[in-house]
């Protein structure tokens, strides 16, 4: 190269040194008369009519920021931009001052210098603004904010499936909140990159920017959303960074509310960007380490943008430039407006109730710009607003949805890939729209079959809310204010291994109370058509049913004629972490499965599983109808939640942060004598609060901690007989910080409490 340079610049070469480059060749070339910059790309007319561009643009920049941004440098020929051959290649070559200072990326810049960086971005764009260029009105490419969507041909060169799920959450929230904006927006040519490495302090303190080459005609708001995204992302508290960018460049250009709202979401699409292109870059050219240089910090700040509440940003950046928060109704507002058409009965979490807005994996955001961590919602399995199933509901809606009255292939594939899962007795699905109709139906199926009337249920257990589930429900029918047991439920005490009455006896808890259950059903006066019951009762206090207790009571059941059902609504799905399904830990395979909540990530789904016979037998009745249930819509977004379980191994993760979450609150347990028992697995955790030196439980200290966790920020909830059990069931993309974070805040106000 050194010989392409003697032969079109004609003069004595001292030093000739190679530089960093993304995607073209750069030089310092040290001459008797000073240092330039030879920057040689790969020909095509494209390239050439963008150089000439920017060429002219520098050009007309010179008299307002002489020495602050690069000169082109004519070659002996007069020409700007020369094309050349070297080594049988068409190259364009090209030539630019060299610009003495210091990059910012080898400083320690302070507030007042990324102020300093804003005006100096103001003034520059306030001159772009006056020039115009065809050819960068029609540049098209992914390094331009406004053409976000272009890097998702780069998706599939990021390894990870969860750091490609991020990001494509964040490309979903563009096309949702900034897509729409992007006609009604000031546009000008703008400078584009203004990155660490691309921005100098020179010895009078004064910034001046080199390599013009990612120029574009876009959004004004794009290049400050660049700079704030660069200014930040090697930083903690990254917007308070970005806030000093903002005022600097306000102060000289100021900005519209619109444009204040898209910058939270700008500045995670050039994040996306820069993670993408990077990938991209290390998988087509493995040795080019400068192409990844910002790949680690823009990865971490995107995980560390999740955490911040949209909101919150938008009110911070408004605060900056001397604008008031977002209005937002009042708590009681709210409240008197939800009350003005429903019913109270509709119950409402915590003593000061949450306004919330949206949400993202284990984040939830308020209307007051709060973020919350949810260890509580076990409804959005593998992660709240995630865009694989978010993206298949989409499409799906948009093509077909109807009922399985049609023939579609969605049905029998989502089915297919659902009973993989189960042992191979469970074979025959039936497709409702919730837990509730689910457990409704397999009664329905148990009755039918067996021509039988009584139903054996759980103490303290729930299974939805119709009609038939609240009479199965002790949890609701037992309430003060419910409506009595029926004649032909049978309720048989629960197996609780910490409080129950053979707690002195804990190798043979579970065959002592499944003779117990046994003697139940041998005194009543119905006989049996089904036993149901949740493998970890939930309402009961997260309680695990003894071990052993299954494996004693489901072939006592079968041979008194009648079926064993596990409700799987809230410990299916990989939740309980050393397996898919609970009823698999107890070493027992039922005839009927309930499913729910966790099929659609929130989307209605139910569905109850069974064996062939089950199924052949319920044939010979009344048609078995859903208008919703099986929809094209629920299947595809079922399988979403099935294939995103696989690709980001979110049952591994459910085992392995579930096992160190649990821990946590063991070591905080032998602190504290207040924490009478821990329990559950996986990411379905259960801290039962006694009156310390007691078994008695202390539903008031449950109730203060539930709420002065949610004065931090972390949601939680309460549940058991009395209350008085802390329950943290969280979507399984729950990482070891997450549950520290609230093992740690809980120690907090226990210290404080002296518990």
């Amino acid at each position: 190269m050194l010989g392409l340079i003697k032969t079109y610049l004609n003069v004595e070469i001292l030093n000739f040194k190679k530089l960093n480059g993304y995607d073209n060749a750069n030089y310092l070339v040290e001459t008797k008369e000073g240092k330039l910059i030879f920057k040689t790309y790969p020909y095509s007319e494209k390239t050439f009519d963008l150089l000439q561009t920017e060429t002219d643009i520098l050009h007309s920049l010179q008299h307002q920021f002489k020495g602050r941004v690069p000169h082109p440098v004519p070659f002996e020929d007069g020409l700007y931009v020369k094309l050349m051959e070297w080594d049988g290649q068409k190259l364009l070559g090209r030539l630019l001052t060299f610009l003495e200072g210091e990059f910012f990326g080898n400083l320690n810049p302070e507030a007042a210098d990324y102020q300093d960086l804003g005006r100096f971005l103001a003034d520059l764009d306030l001159e772009l603004g006056k020039k115009s260029s065809y050819v960068l009105a029609s540049r098209k490419w992914e390094w331009d904010l406004q053409y976000l969507e272009l890097i998702q041909k780069y998706l599939e060169d990021i390894p990870s499936a969860k750091d490609r799920n991020t990001v494509k959450y964040f490309l979903q929230q563009h096309e949702e909140v900034v897509r729409p904006l992007l006609p009604h927006l000031r546009k000008s040519i703008i400078y584009n990159d203004a990155n660490e490495w691309n921005i100098l302090l020179n010895k009078d303190q004064q910034i001046s920017l080199i390599d013009f080459g990612d120029l574009a005609y876009s959004p004004l708001i794009n290049e400050l959303a660049v700079a704030m995204t660069y200014a930040a992302y090697e930083k903690e508290n990254y917007l308070d960074w970005c806030l000093e960018l903002l005022k600097g460049y306000h102060s000289k250009l100021a900005l519209t509310e619109q444009e204040l709202a898209l910058l939270y979401y700008l500045i995670a699409g050039r994040l996306c960007i820069s993670a993408c292109n990077s990938a991209h870059a290390r998988r087509v050219d493995p040795e080019n380490a400068y192409a990844s240089i910002s790949e680690d910090n823009a990865w971490k700040m995107l995980y560390a943008w999740l955490k911040i509440n949209p909101i919150g940003a938008e009110n911070a950046f408004r605060l900056a430039v001397g604008l008031n928060p977002r209005p937002v109704k009042t708590l009681d507002e709210s409240l008197s407006y939800r009350y003005q058409y429903l019913s109270k009965i509709l119950s409402v979490s915590y003593s000061k109730p949450i306004q919330m807005e949206r949400a993202a994996f284990q984040y939830m955001y308020d209307v007051k710009g709060n973020t919350f961590l949810d260890a509580y919602n076990n409804i959005p399995h593998v992660g709240h607003s995630h865009p694989k199933v978010v993206e298949a509901g989409q499409r799906q809606m948009a093509k077909l949805n109807t009922n399985t009255r049609y023939l579609y292939d969605l049905l029998p594939q989502y089915a297919e890939k659902l009973l993989a899962k189960f042992p191979s007795s469970l074979n025959r699905v039936f497709f409702v729209n919730s837990g509730s109709a689910a457990s409704d139906l397999a009664i329905r199926m148990a009755k039918w079959h067996t021509n039988r009337e009584g139903i054996m249920i759980m103490e303290h257990g729930y299974h939805g809310n119709t009609q038939i589930s609240i009479d199965i429900s002790d949890y609701k029918f037992s309430n003060p204010k419910g409506q009595g047991q029926k004649d032909y439920i049978l309720k048989v005490p629960i197996p609780d291994a910490f409080r129950g009455k053979y707690s002195y006896d804990p190798g043979n808890q579970g065959k002592k109370y499944a003779t117990e259950a046994v003697e139940l059903v041998n005194q009543f006066k119905y006989p049996i058509a089904a036993f149901i019951a949740e493998p970890i009762v939930g309402c009961g206090g997260q309680v695990p049913l003894a071990p052993g207790y299954l494996q004693e009571l489901y072939p006592a059941i079968r041979a008194h004629g009648g079926l064993c059902i596990s409700d799987e609504v809230q410990t299916g799905f990989g939740r309980v972490g050393d397996h898919f399904w609970g009823f698999e830990q107890h070493g027992i395979v039922p005839d009927m499965v309930i499913l729910g909540k966790p099929m659609g990530n929130g989307h209605p789904m139910g569905a109850v599983v069974c064996t062939q016979e089950i199924a052949d037998s319920f044939e010979k009745g009344v048609e078995f109808f859903s208008s919703f249930g099986g929809n094209p819509v629920s299947c595809a977004m079922g399988l979403a939640v099935l294939e995103v379980m696989e690709e980001e191994g979110l049952q591994e993760n459910a085992l392995e942060v579930g096992n160190y979450y649990k821990s946590l609150f063991v070591q905080l347990q032998q602190q504290y004598a207040c924490i009478g028992d821990v329990r559950g697995s996986g990411l379905f955790l259960g801290v039962d609060l006694v009156k310390p030196g007691t078994k008695e439980e202390d539903e008031q200290l449950a109730k203060l901690i539930k709420n002065q966790l949610r004065e931090k920020y972390i949601l939680i909830s309460t549940d058991g007989p009395k209350d008085s059990v802390l329950k943290t069931k969280p979507p399984l993309i729950f990482t070891k910080e997450n549950a520290l974070k609230v093992v740690e805040e809980m120690e907090r106000i226990l210290y404080k409490l002296k518990r």
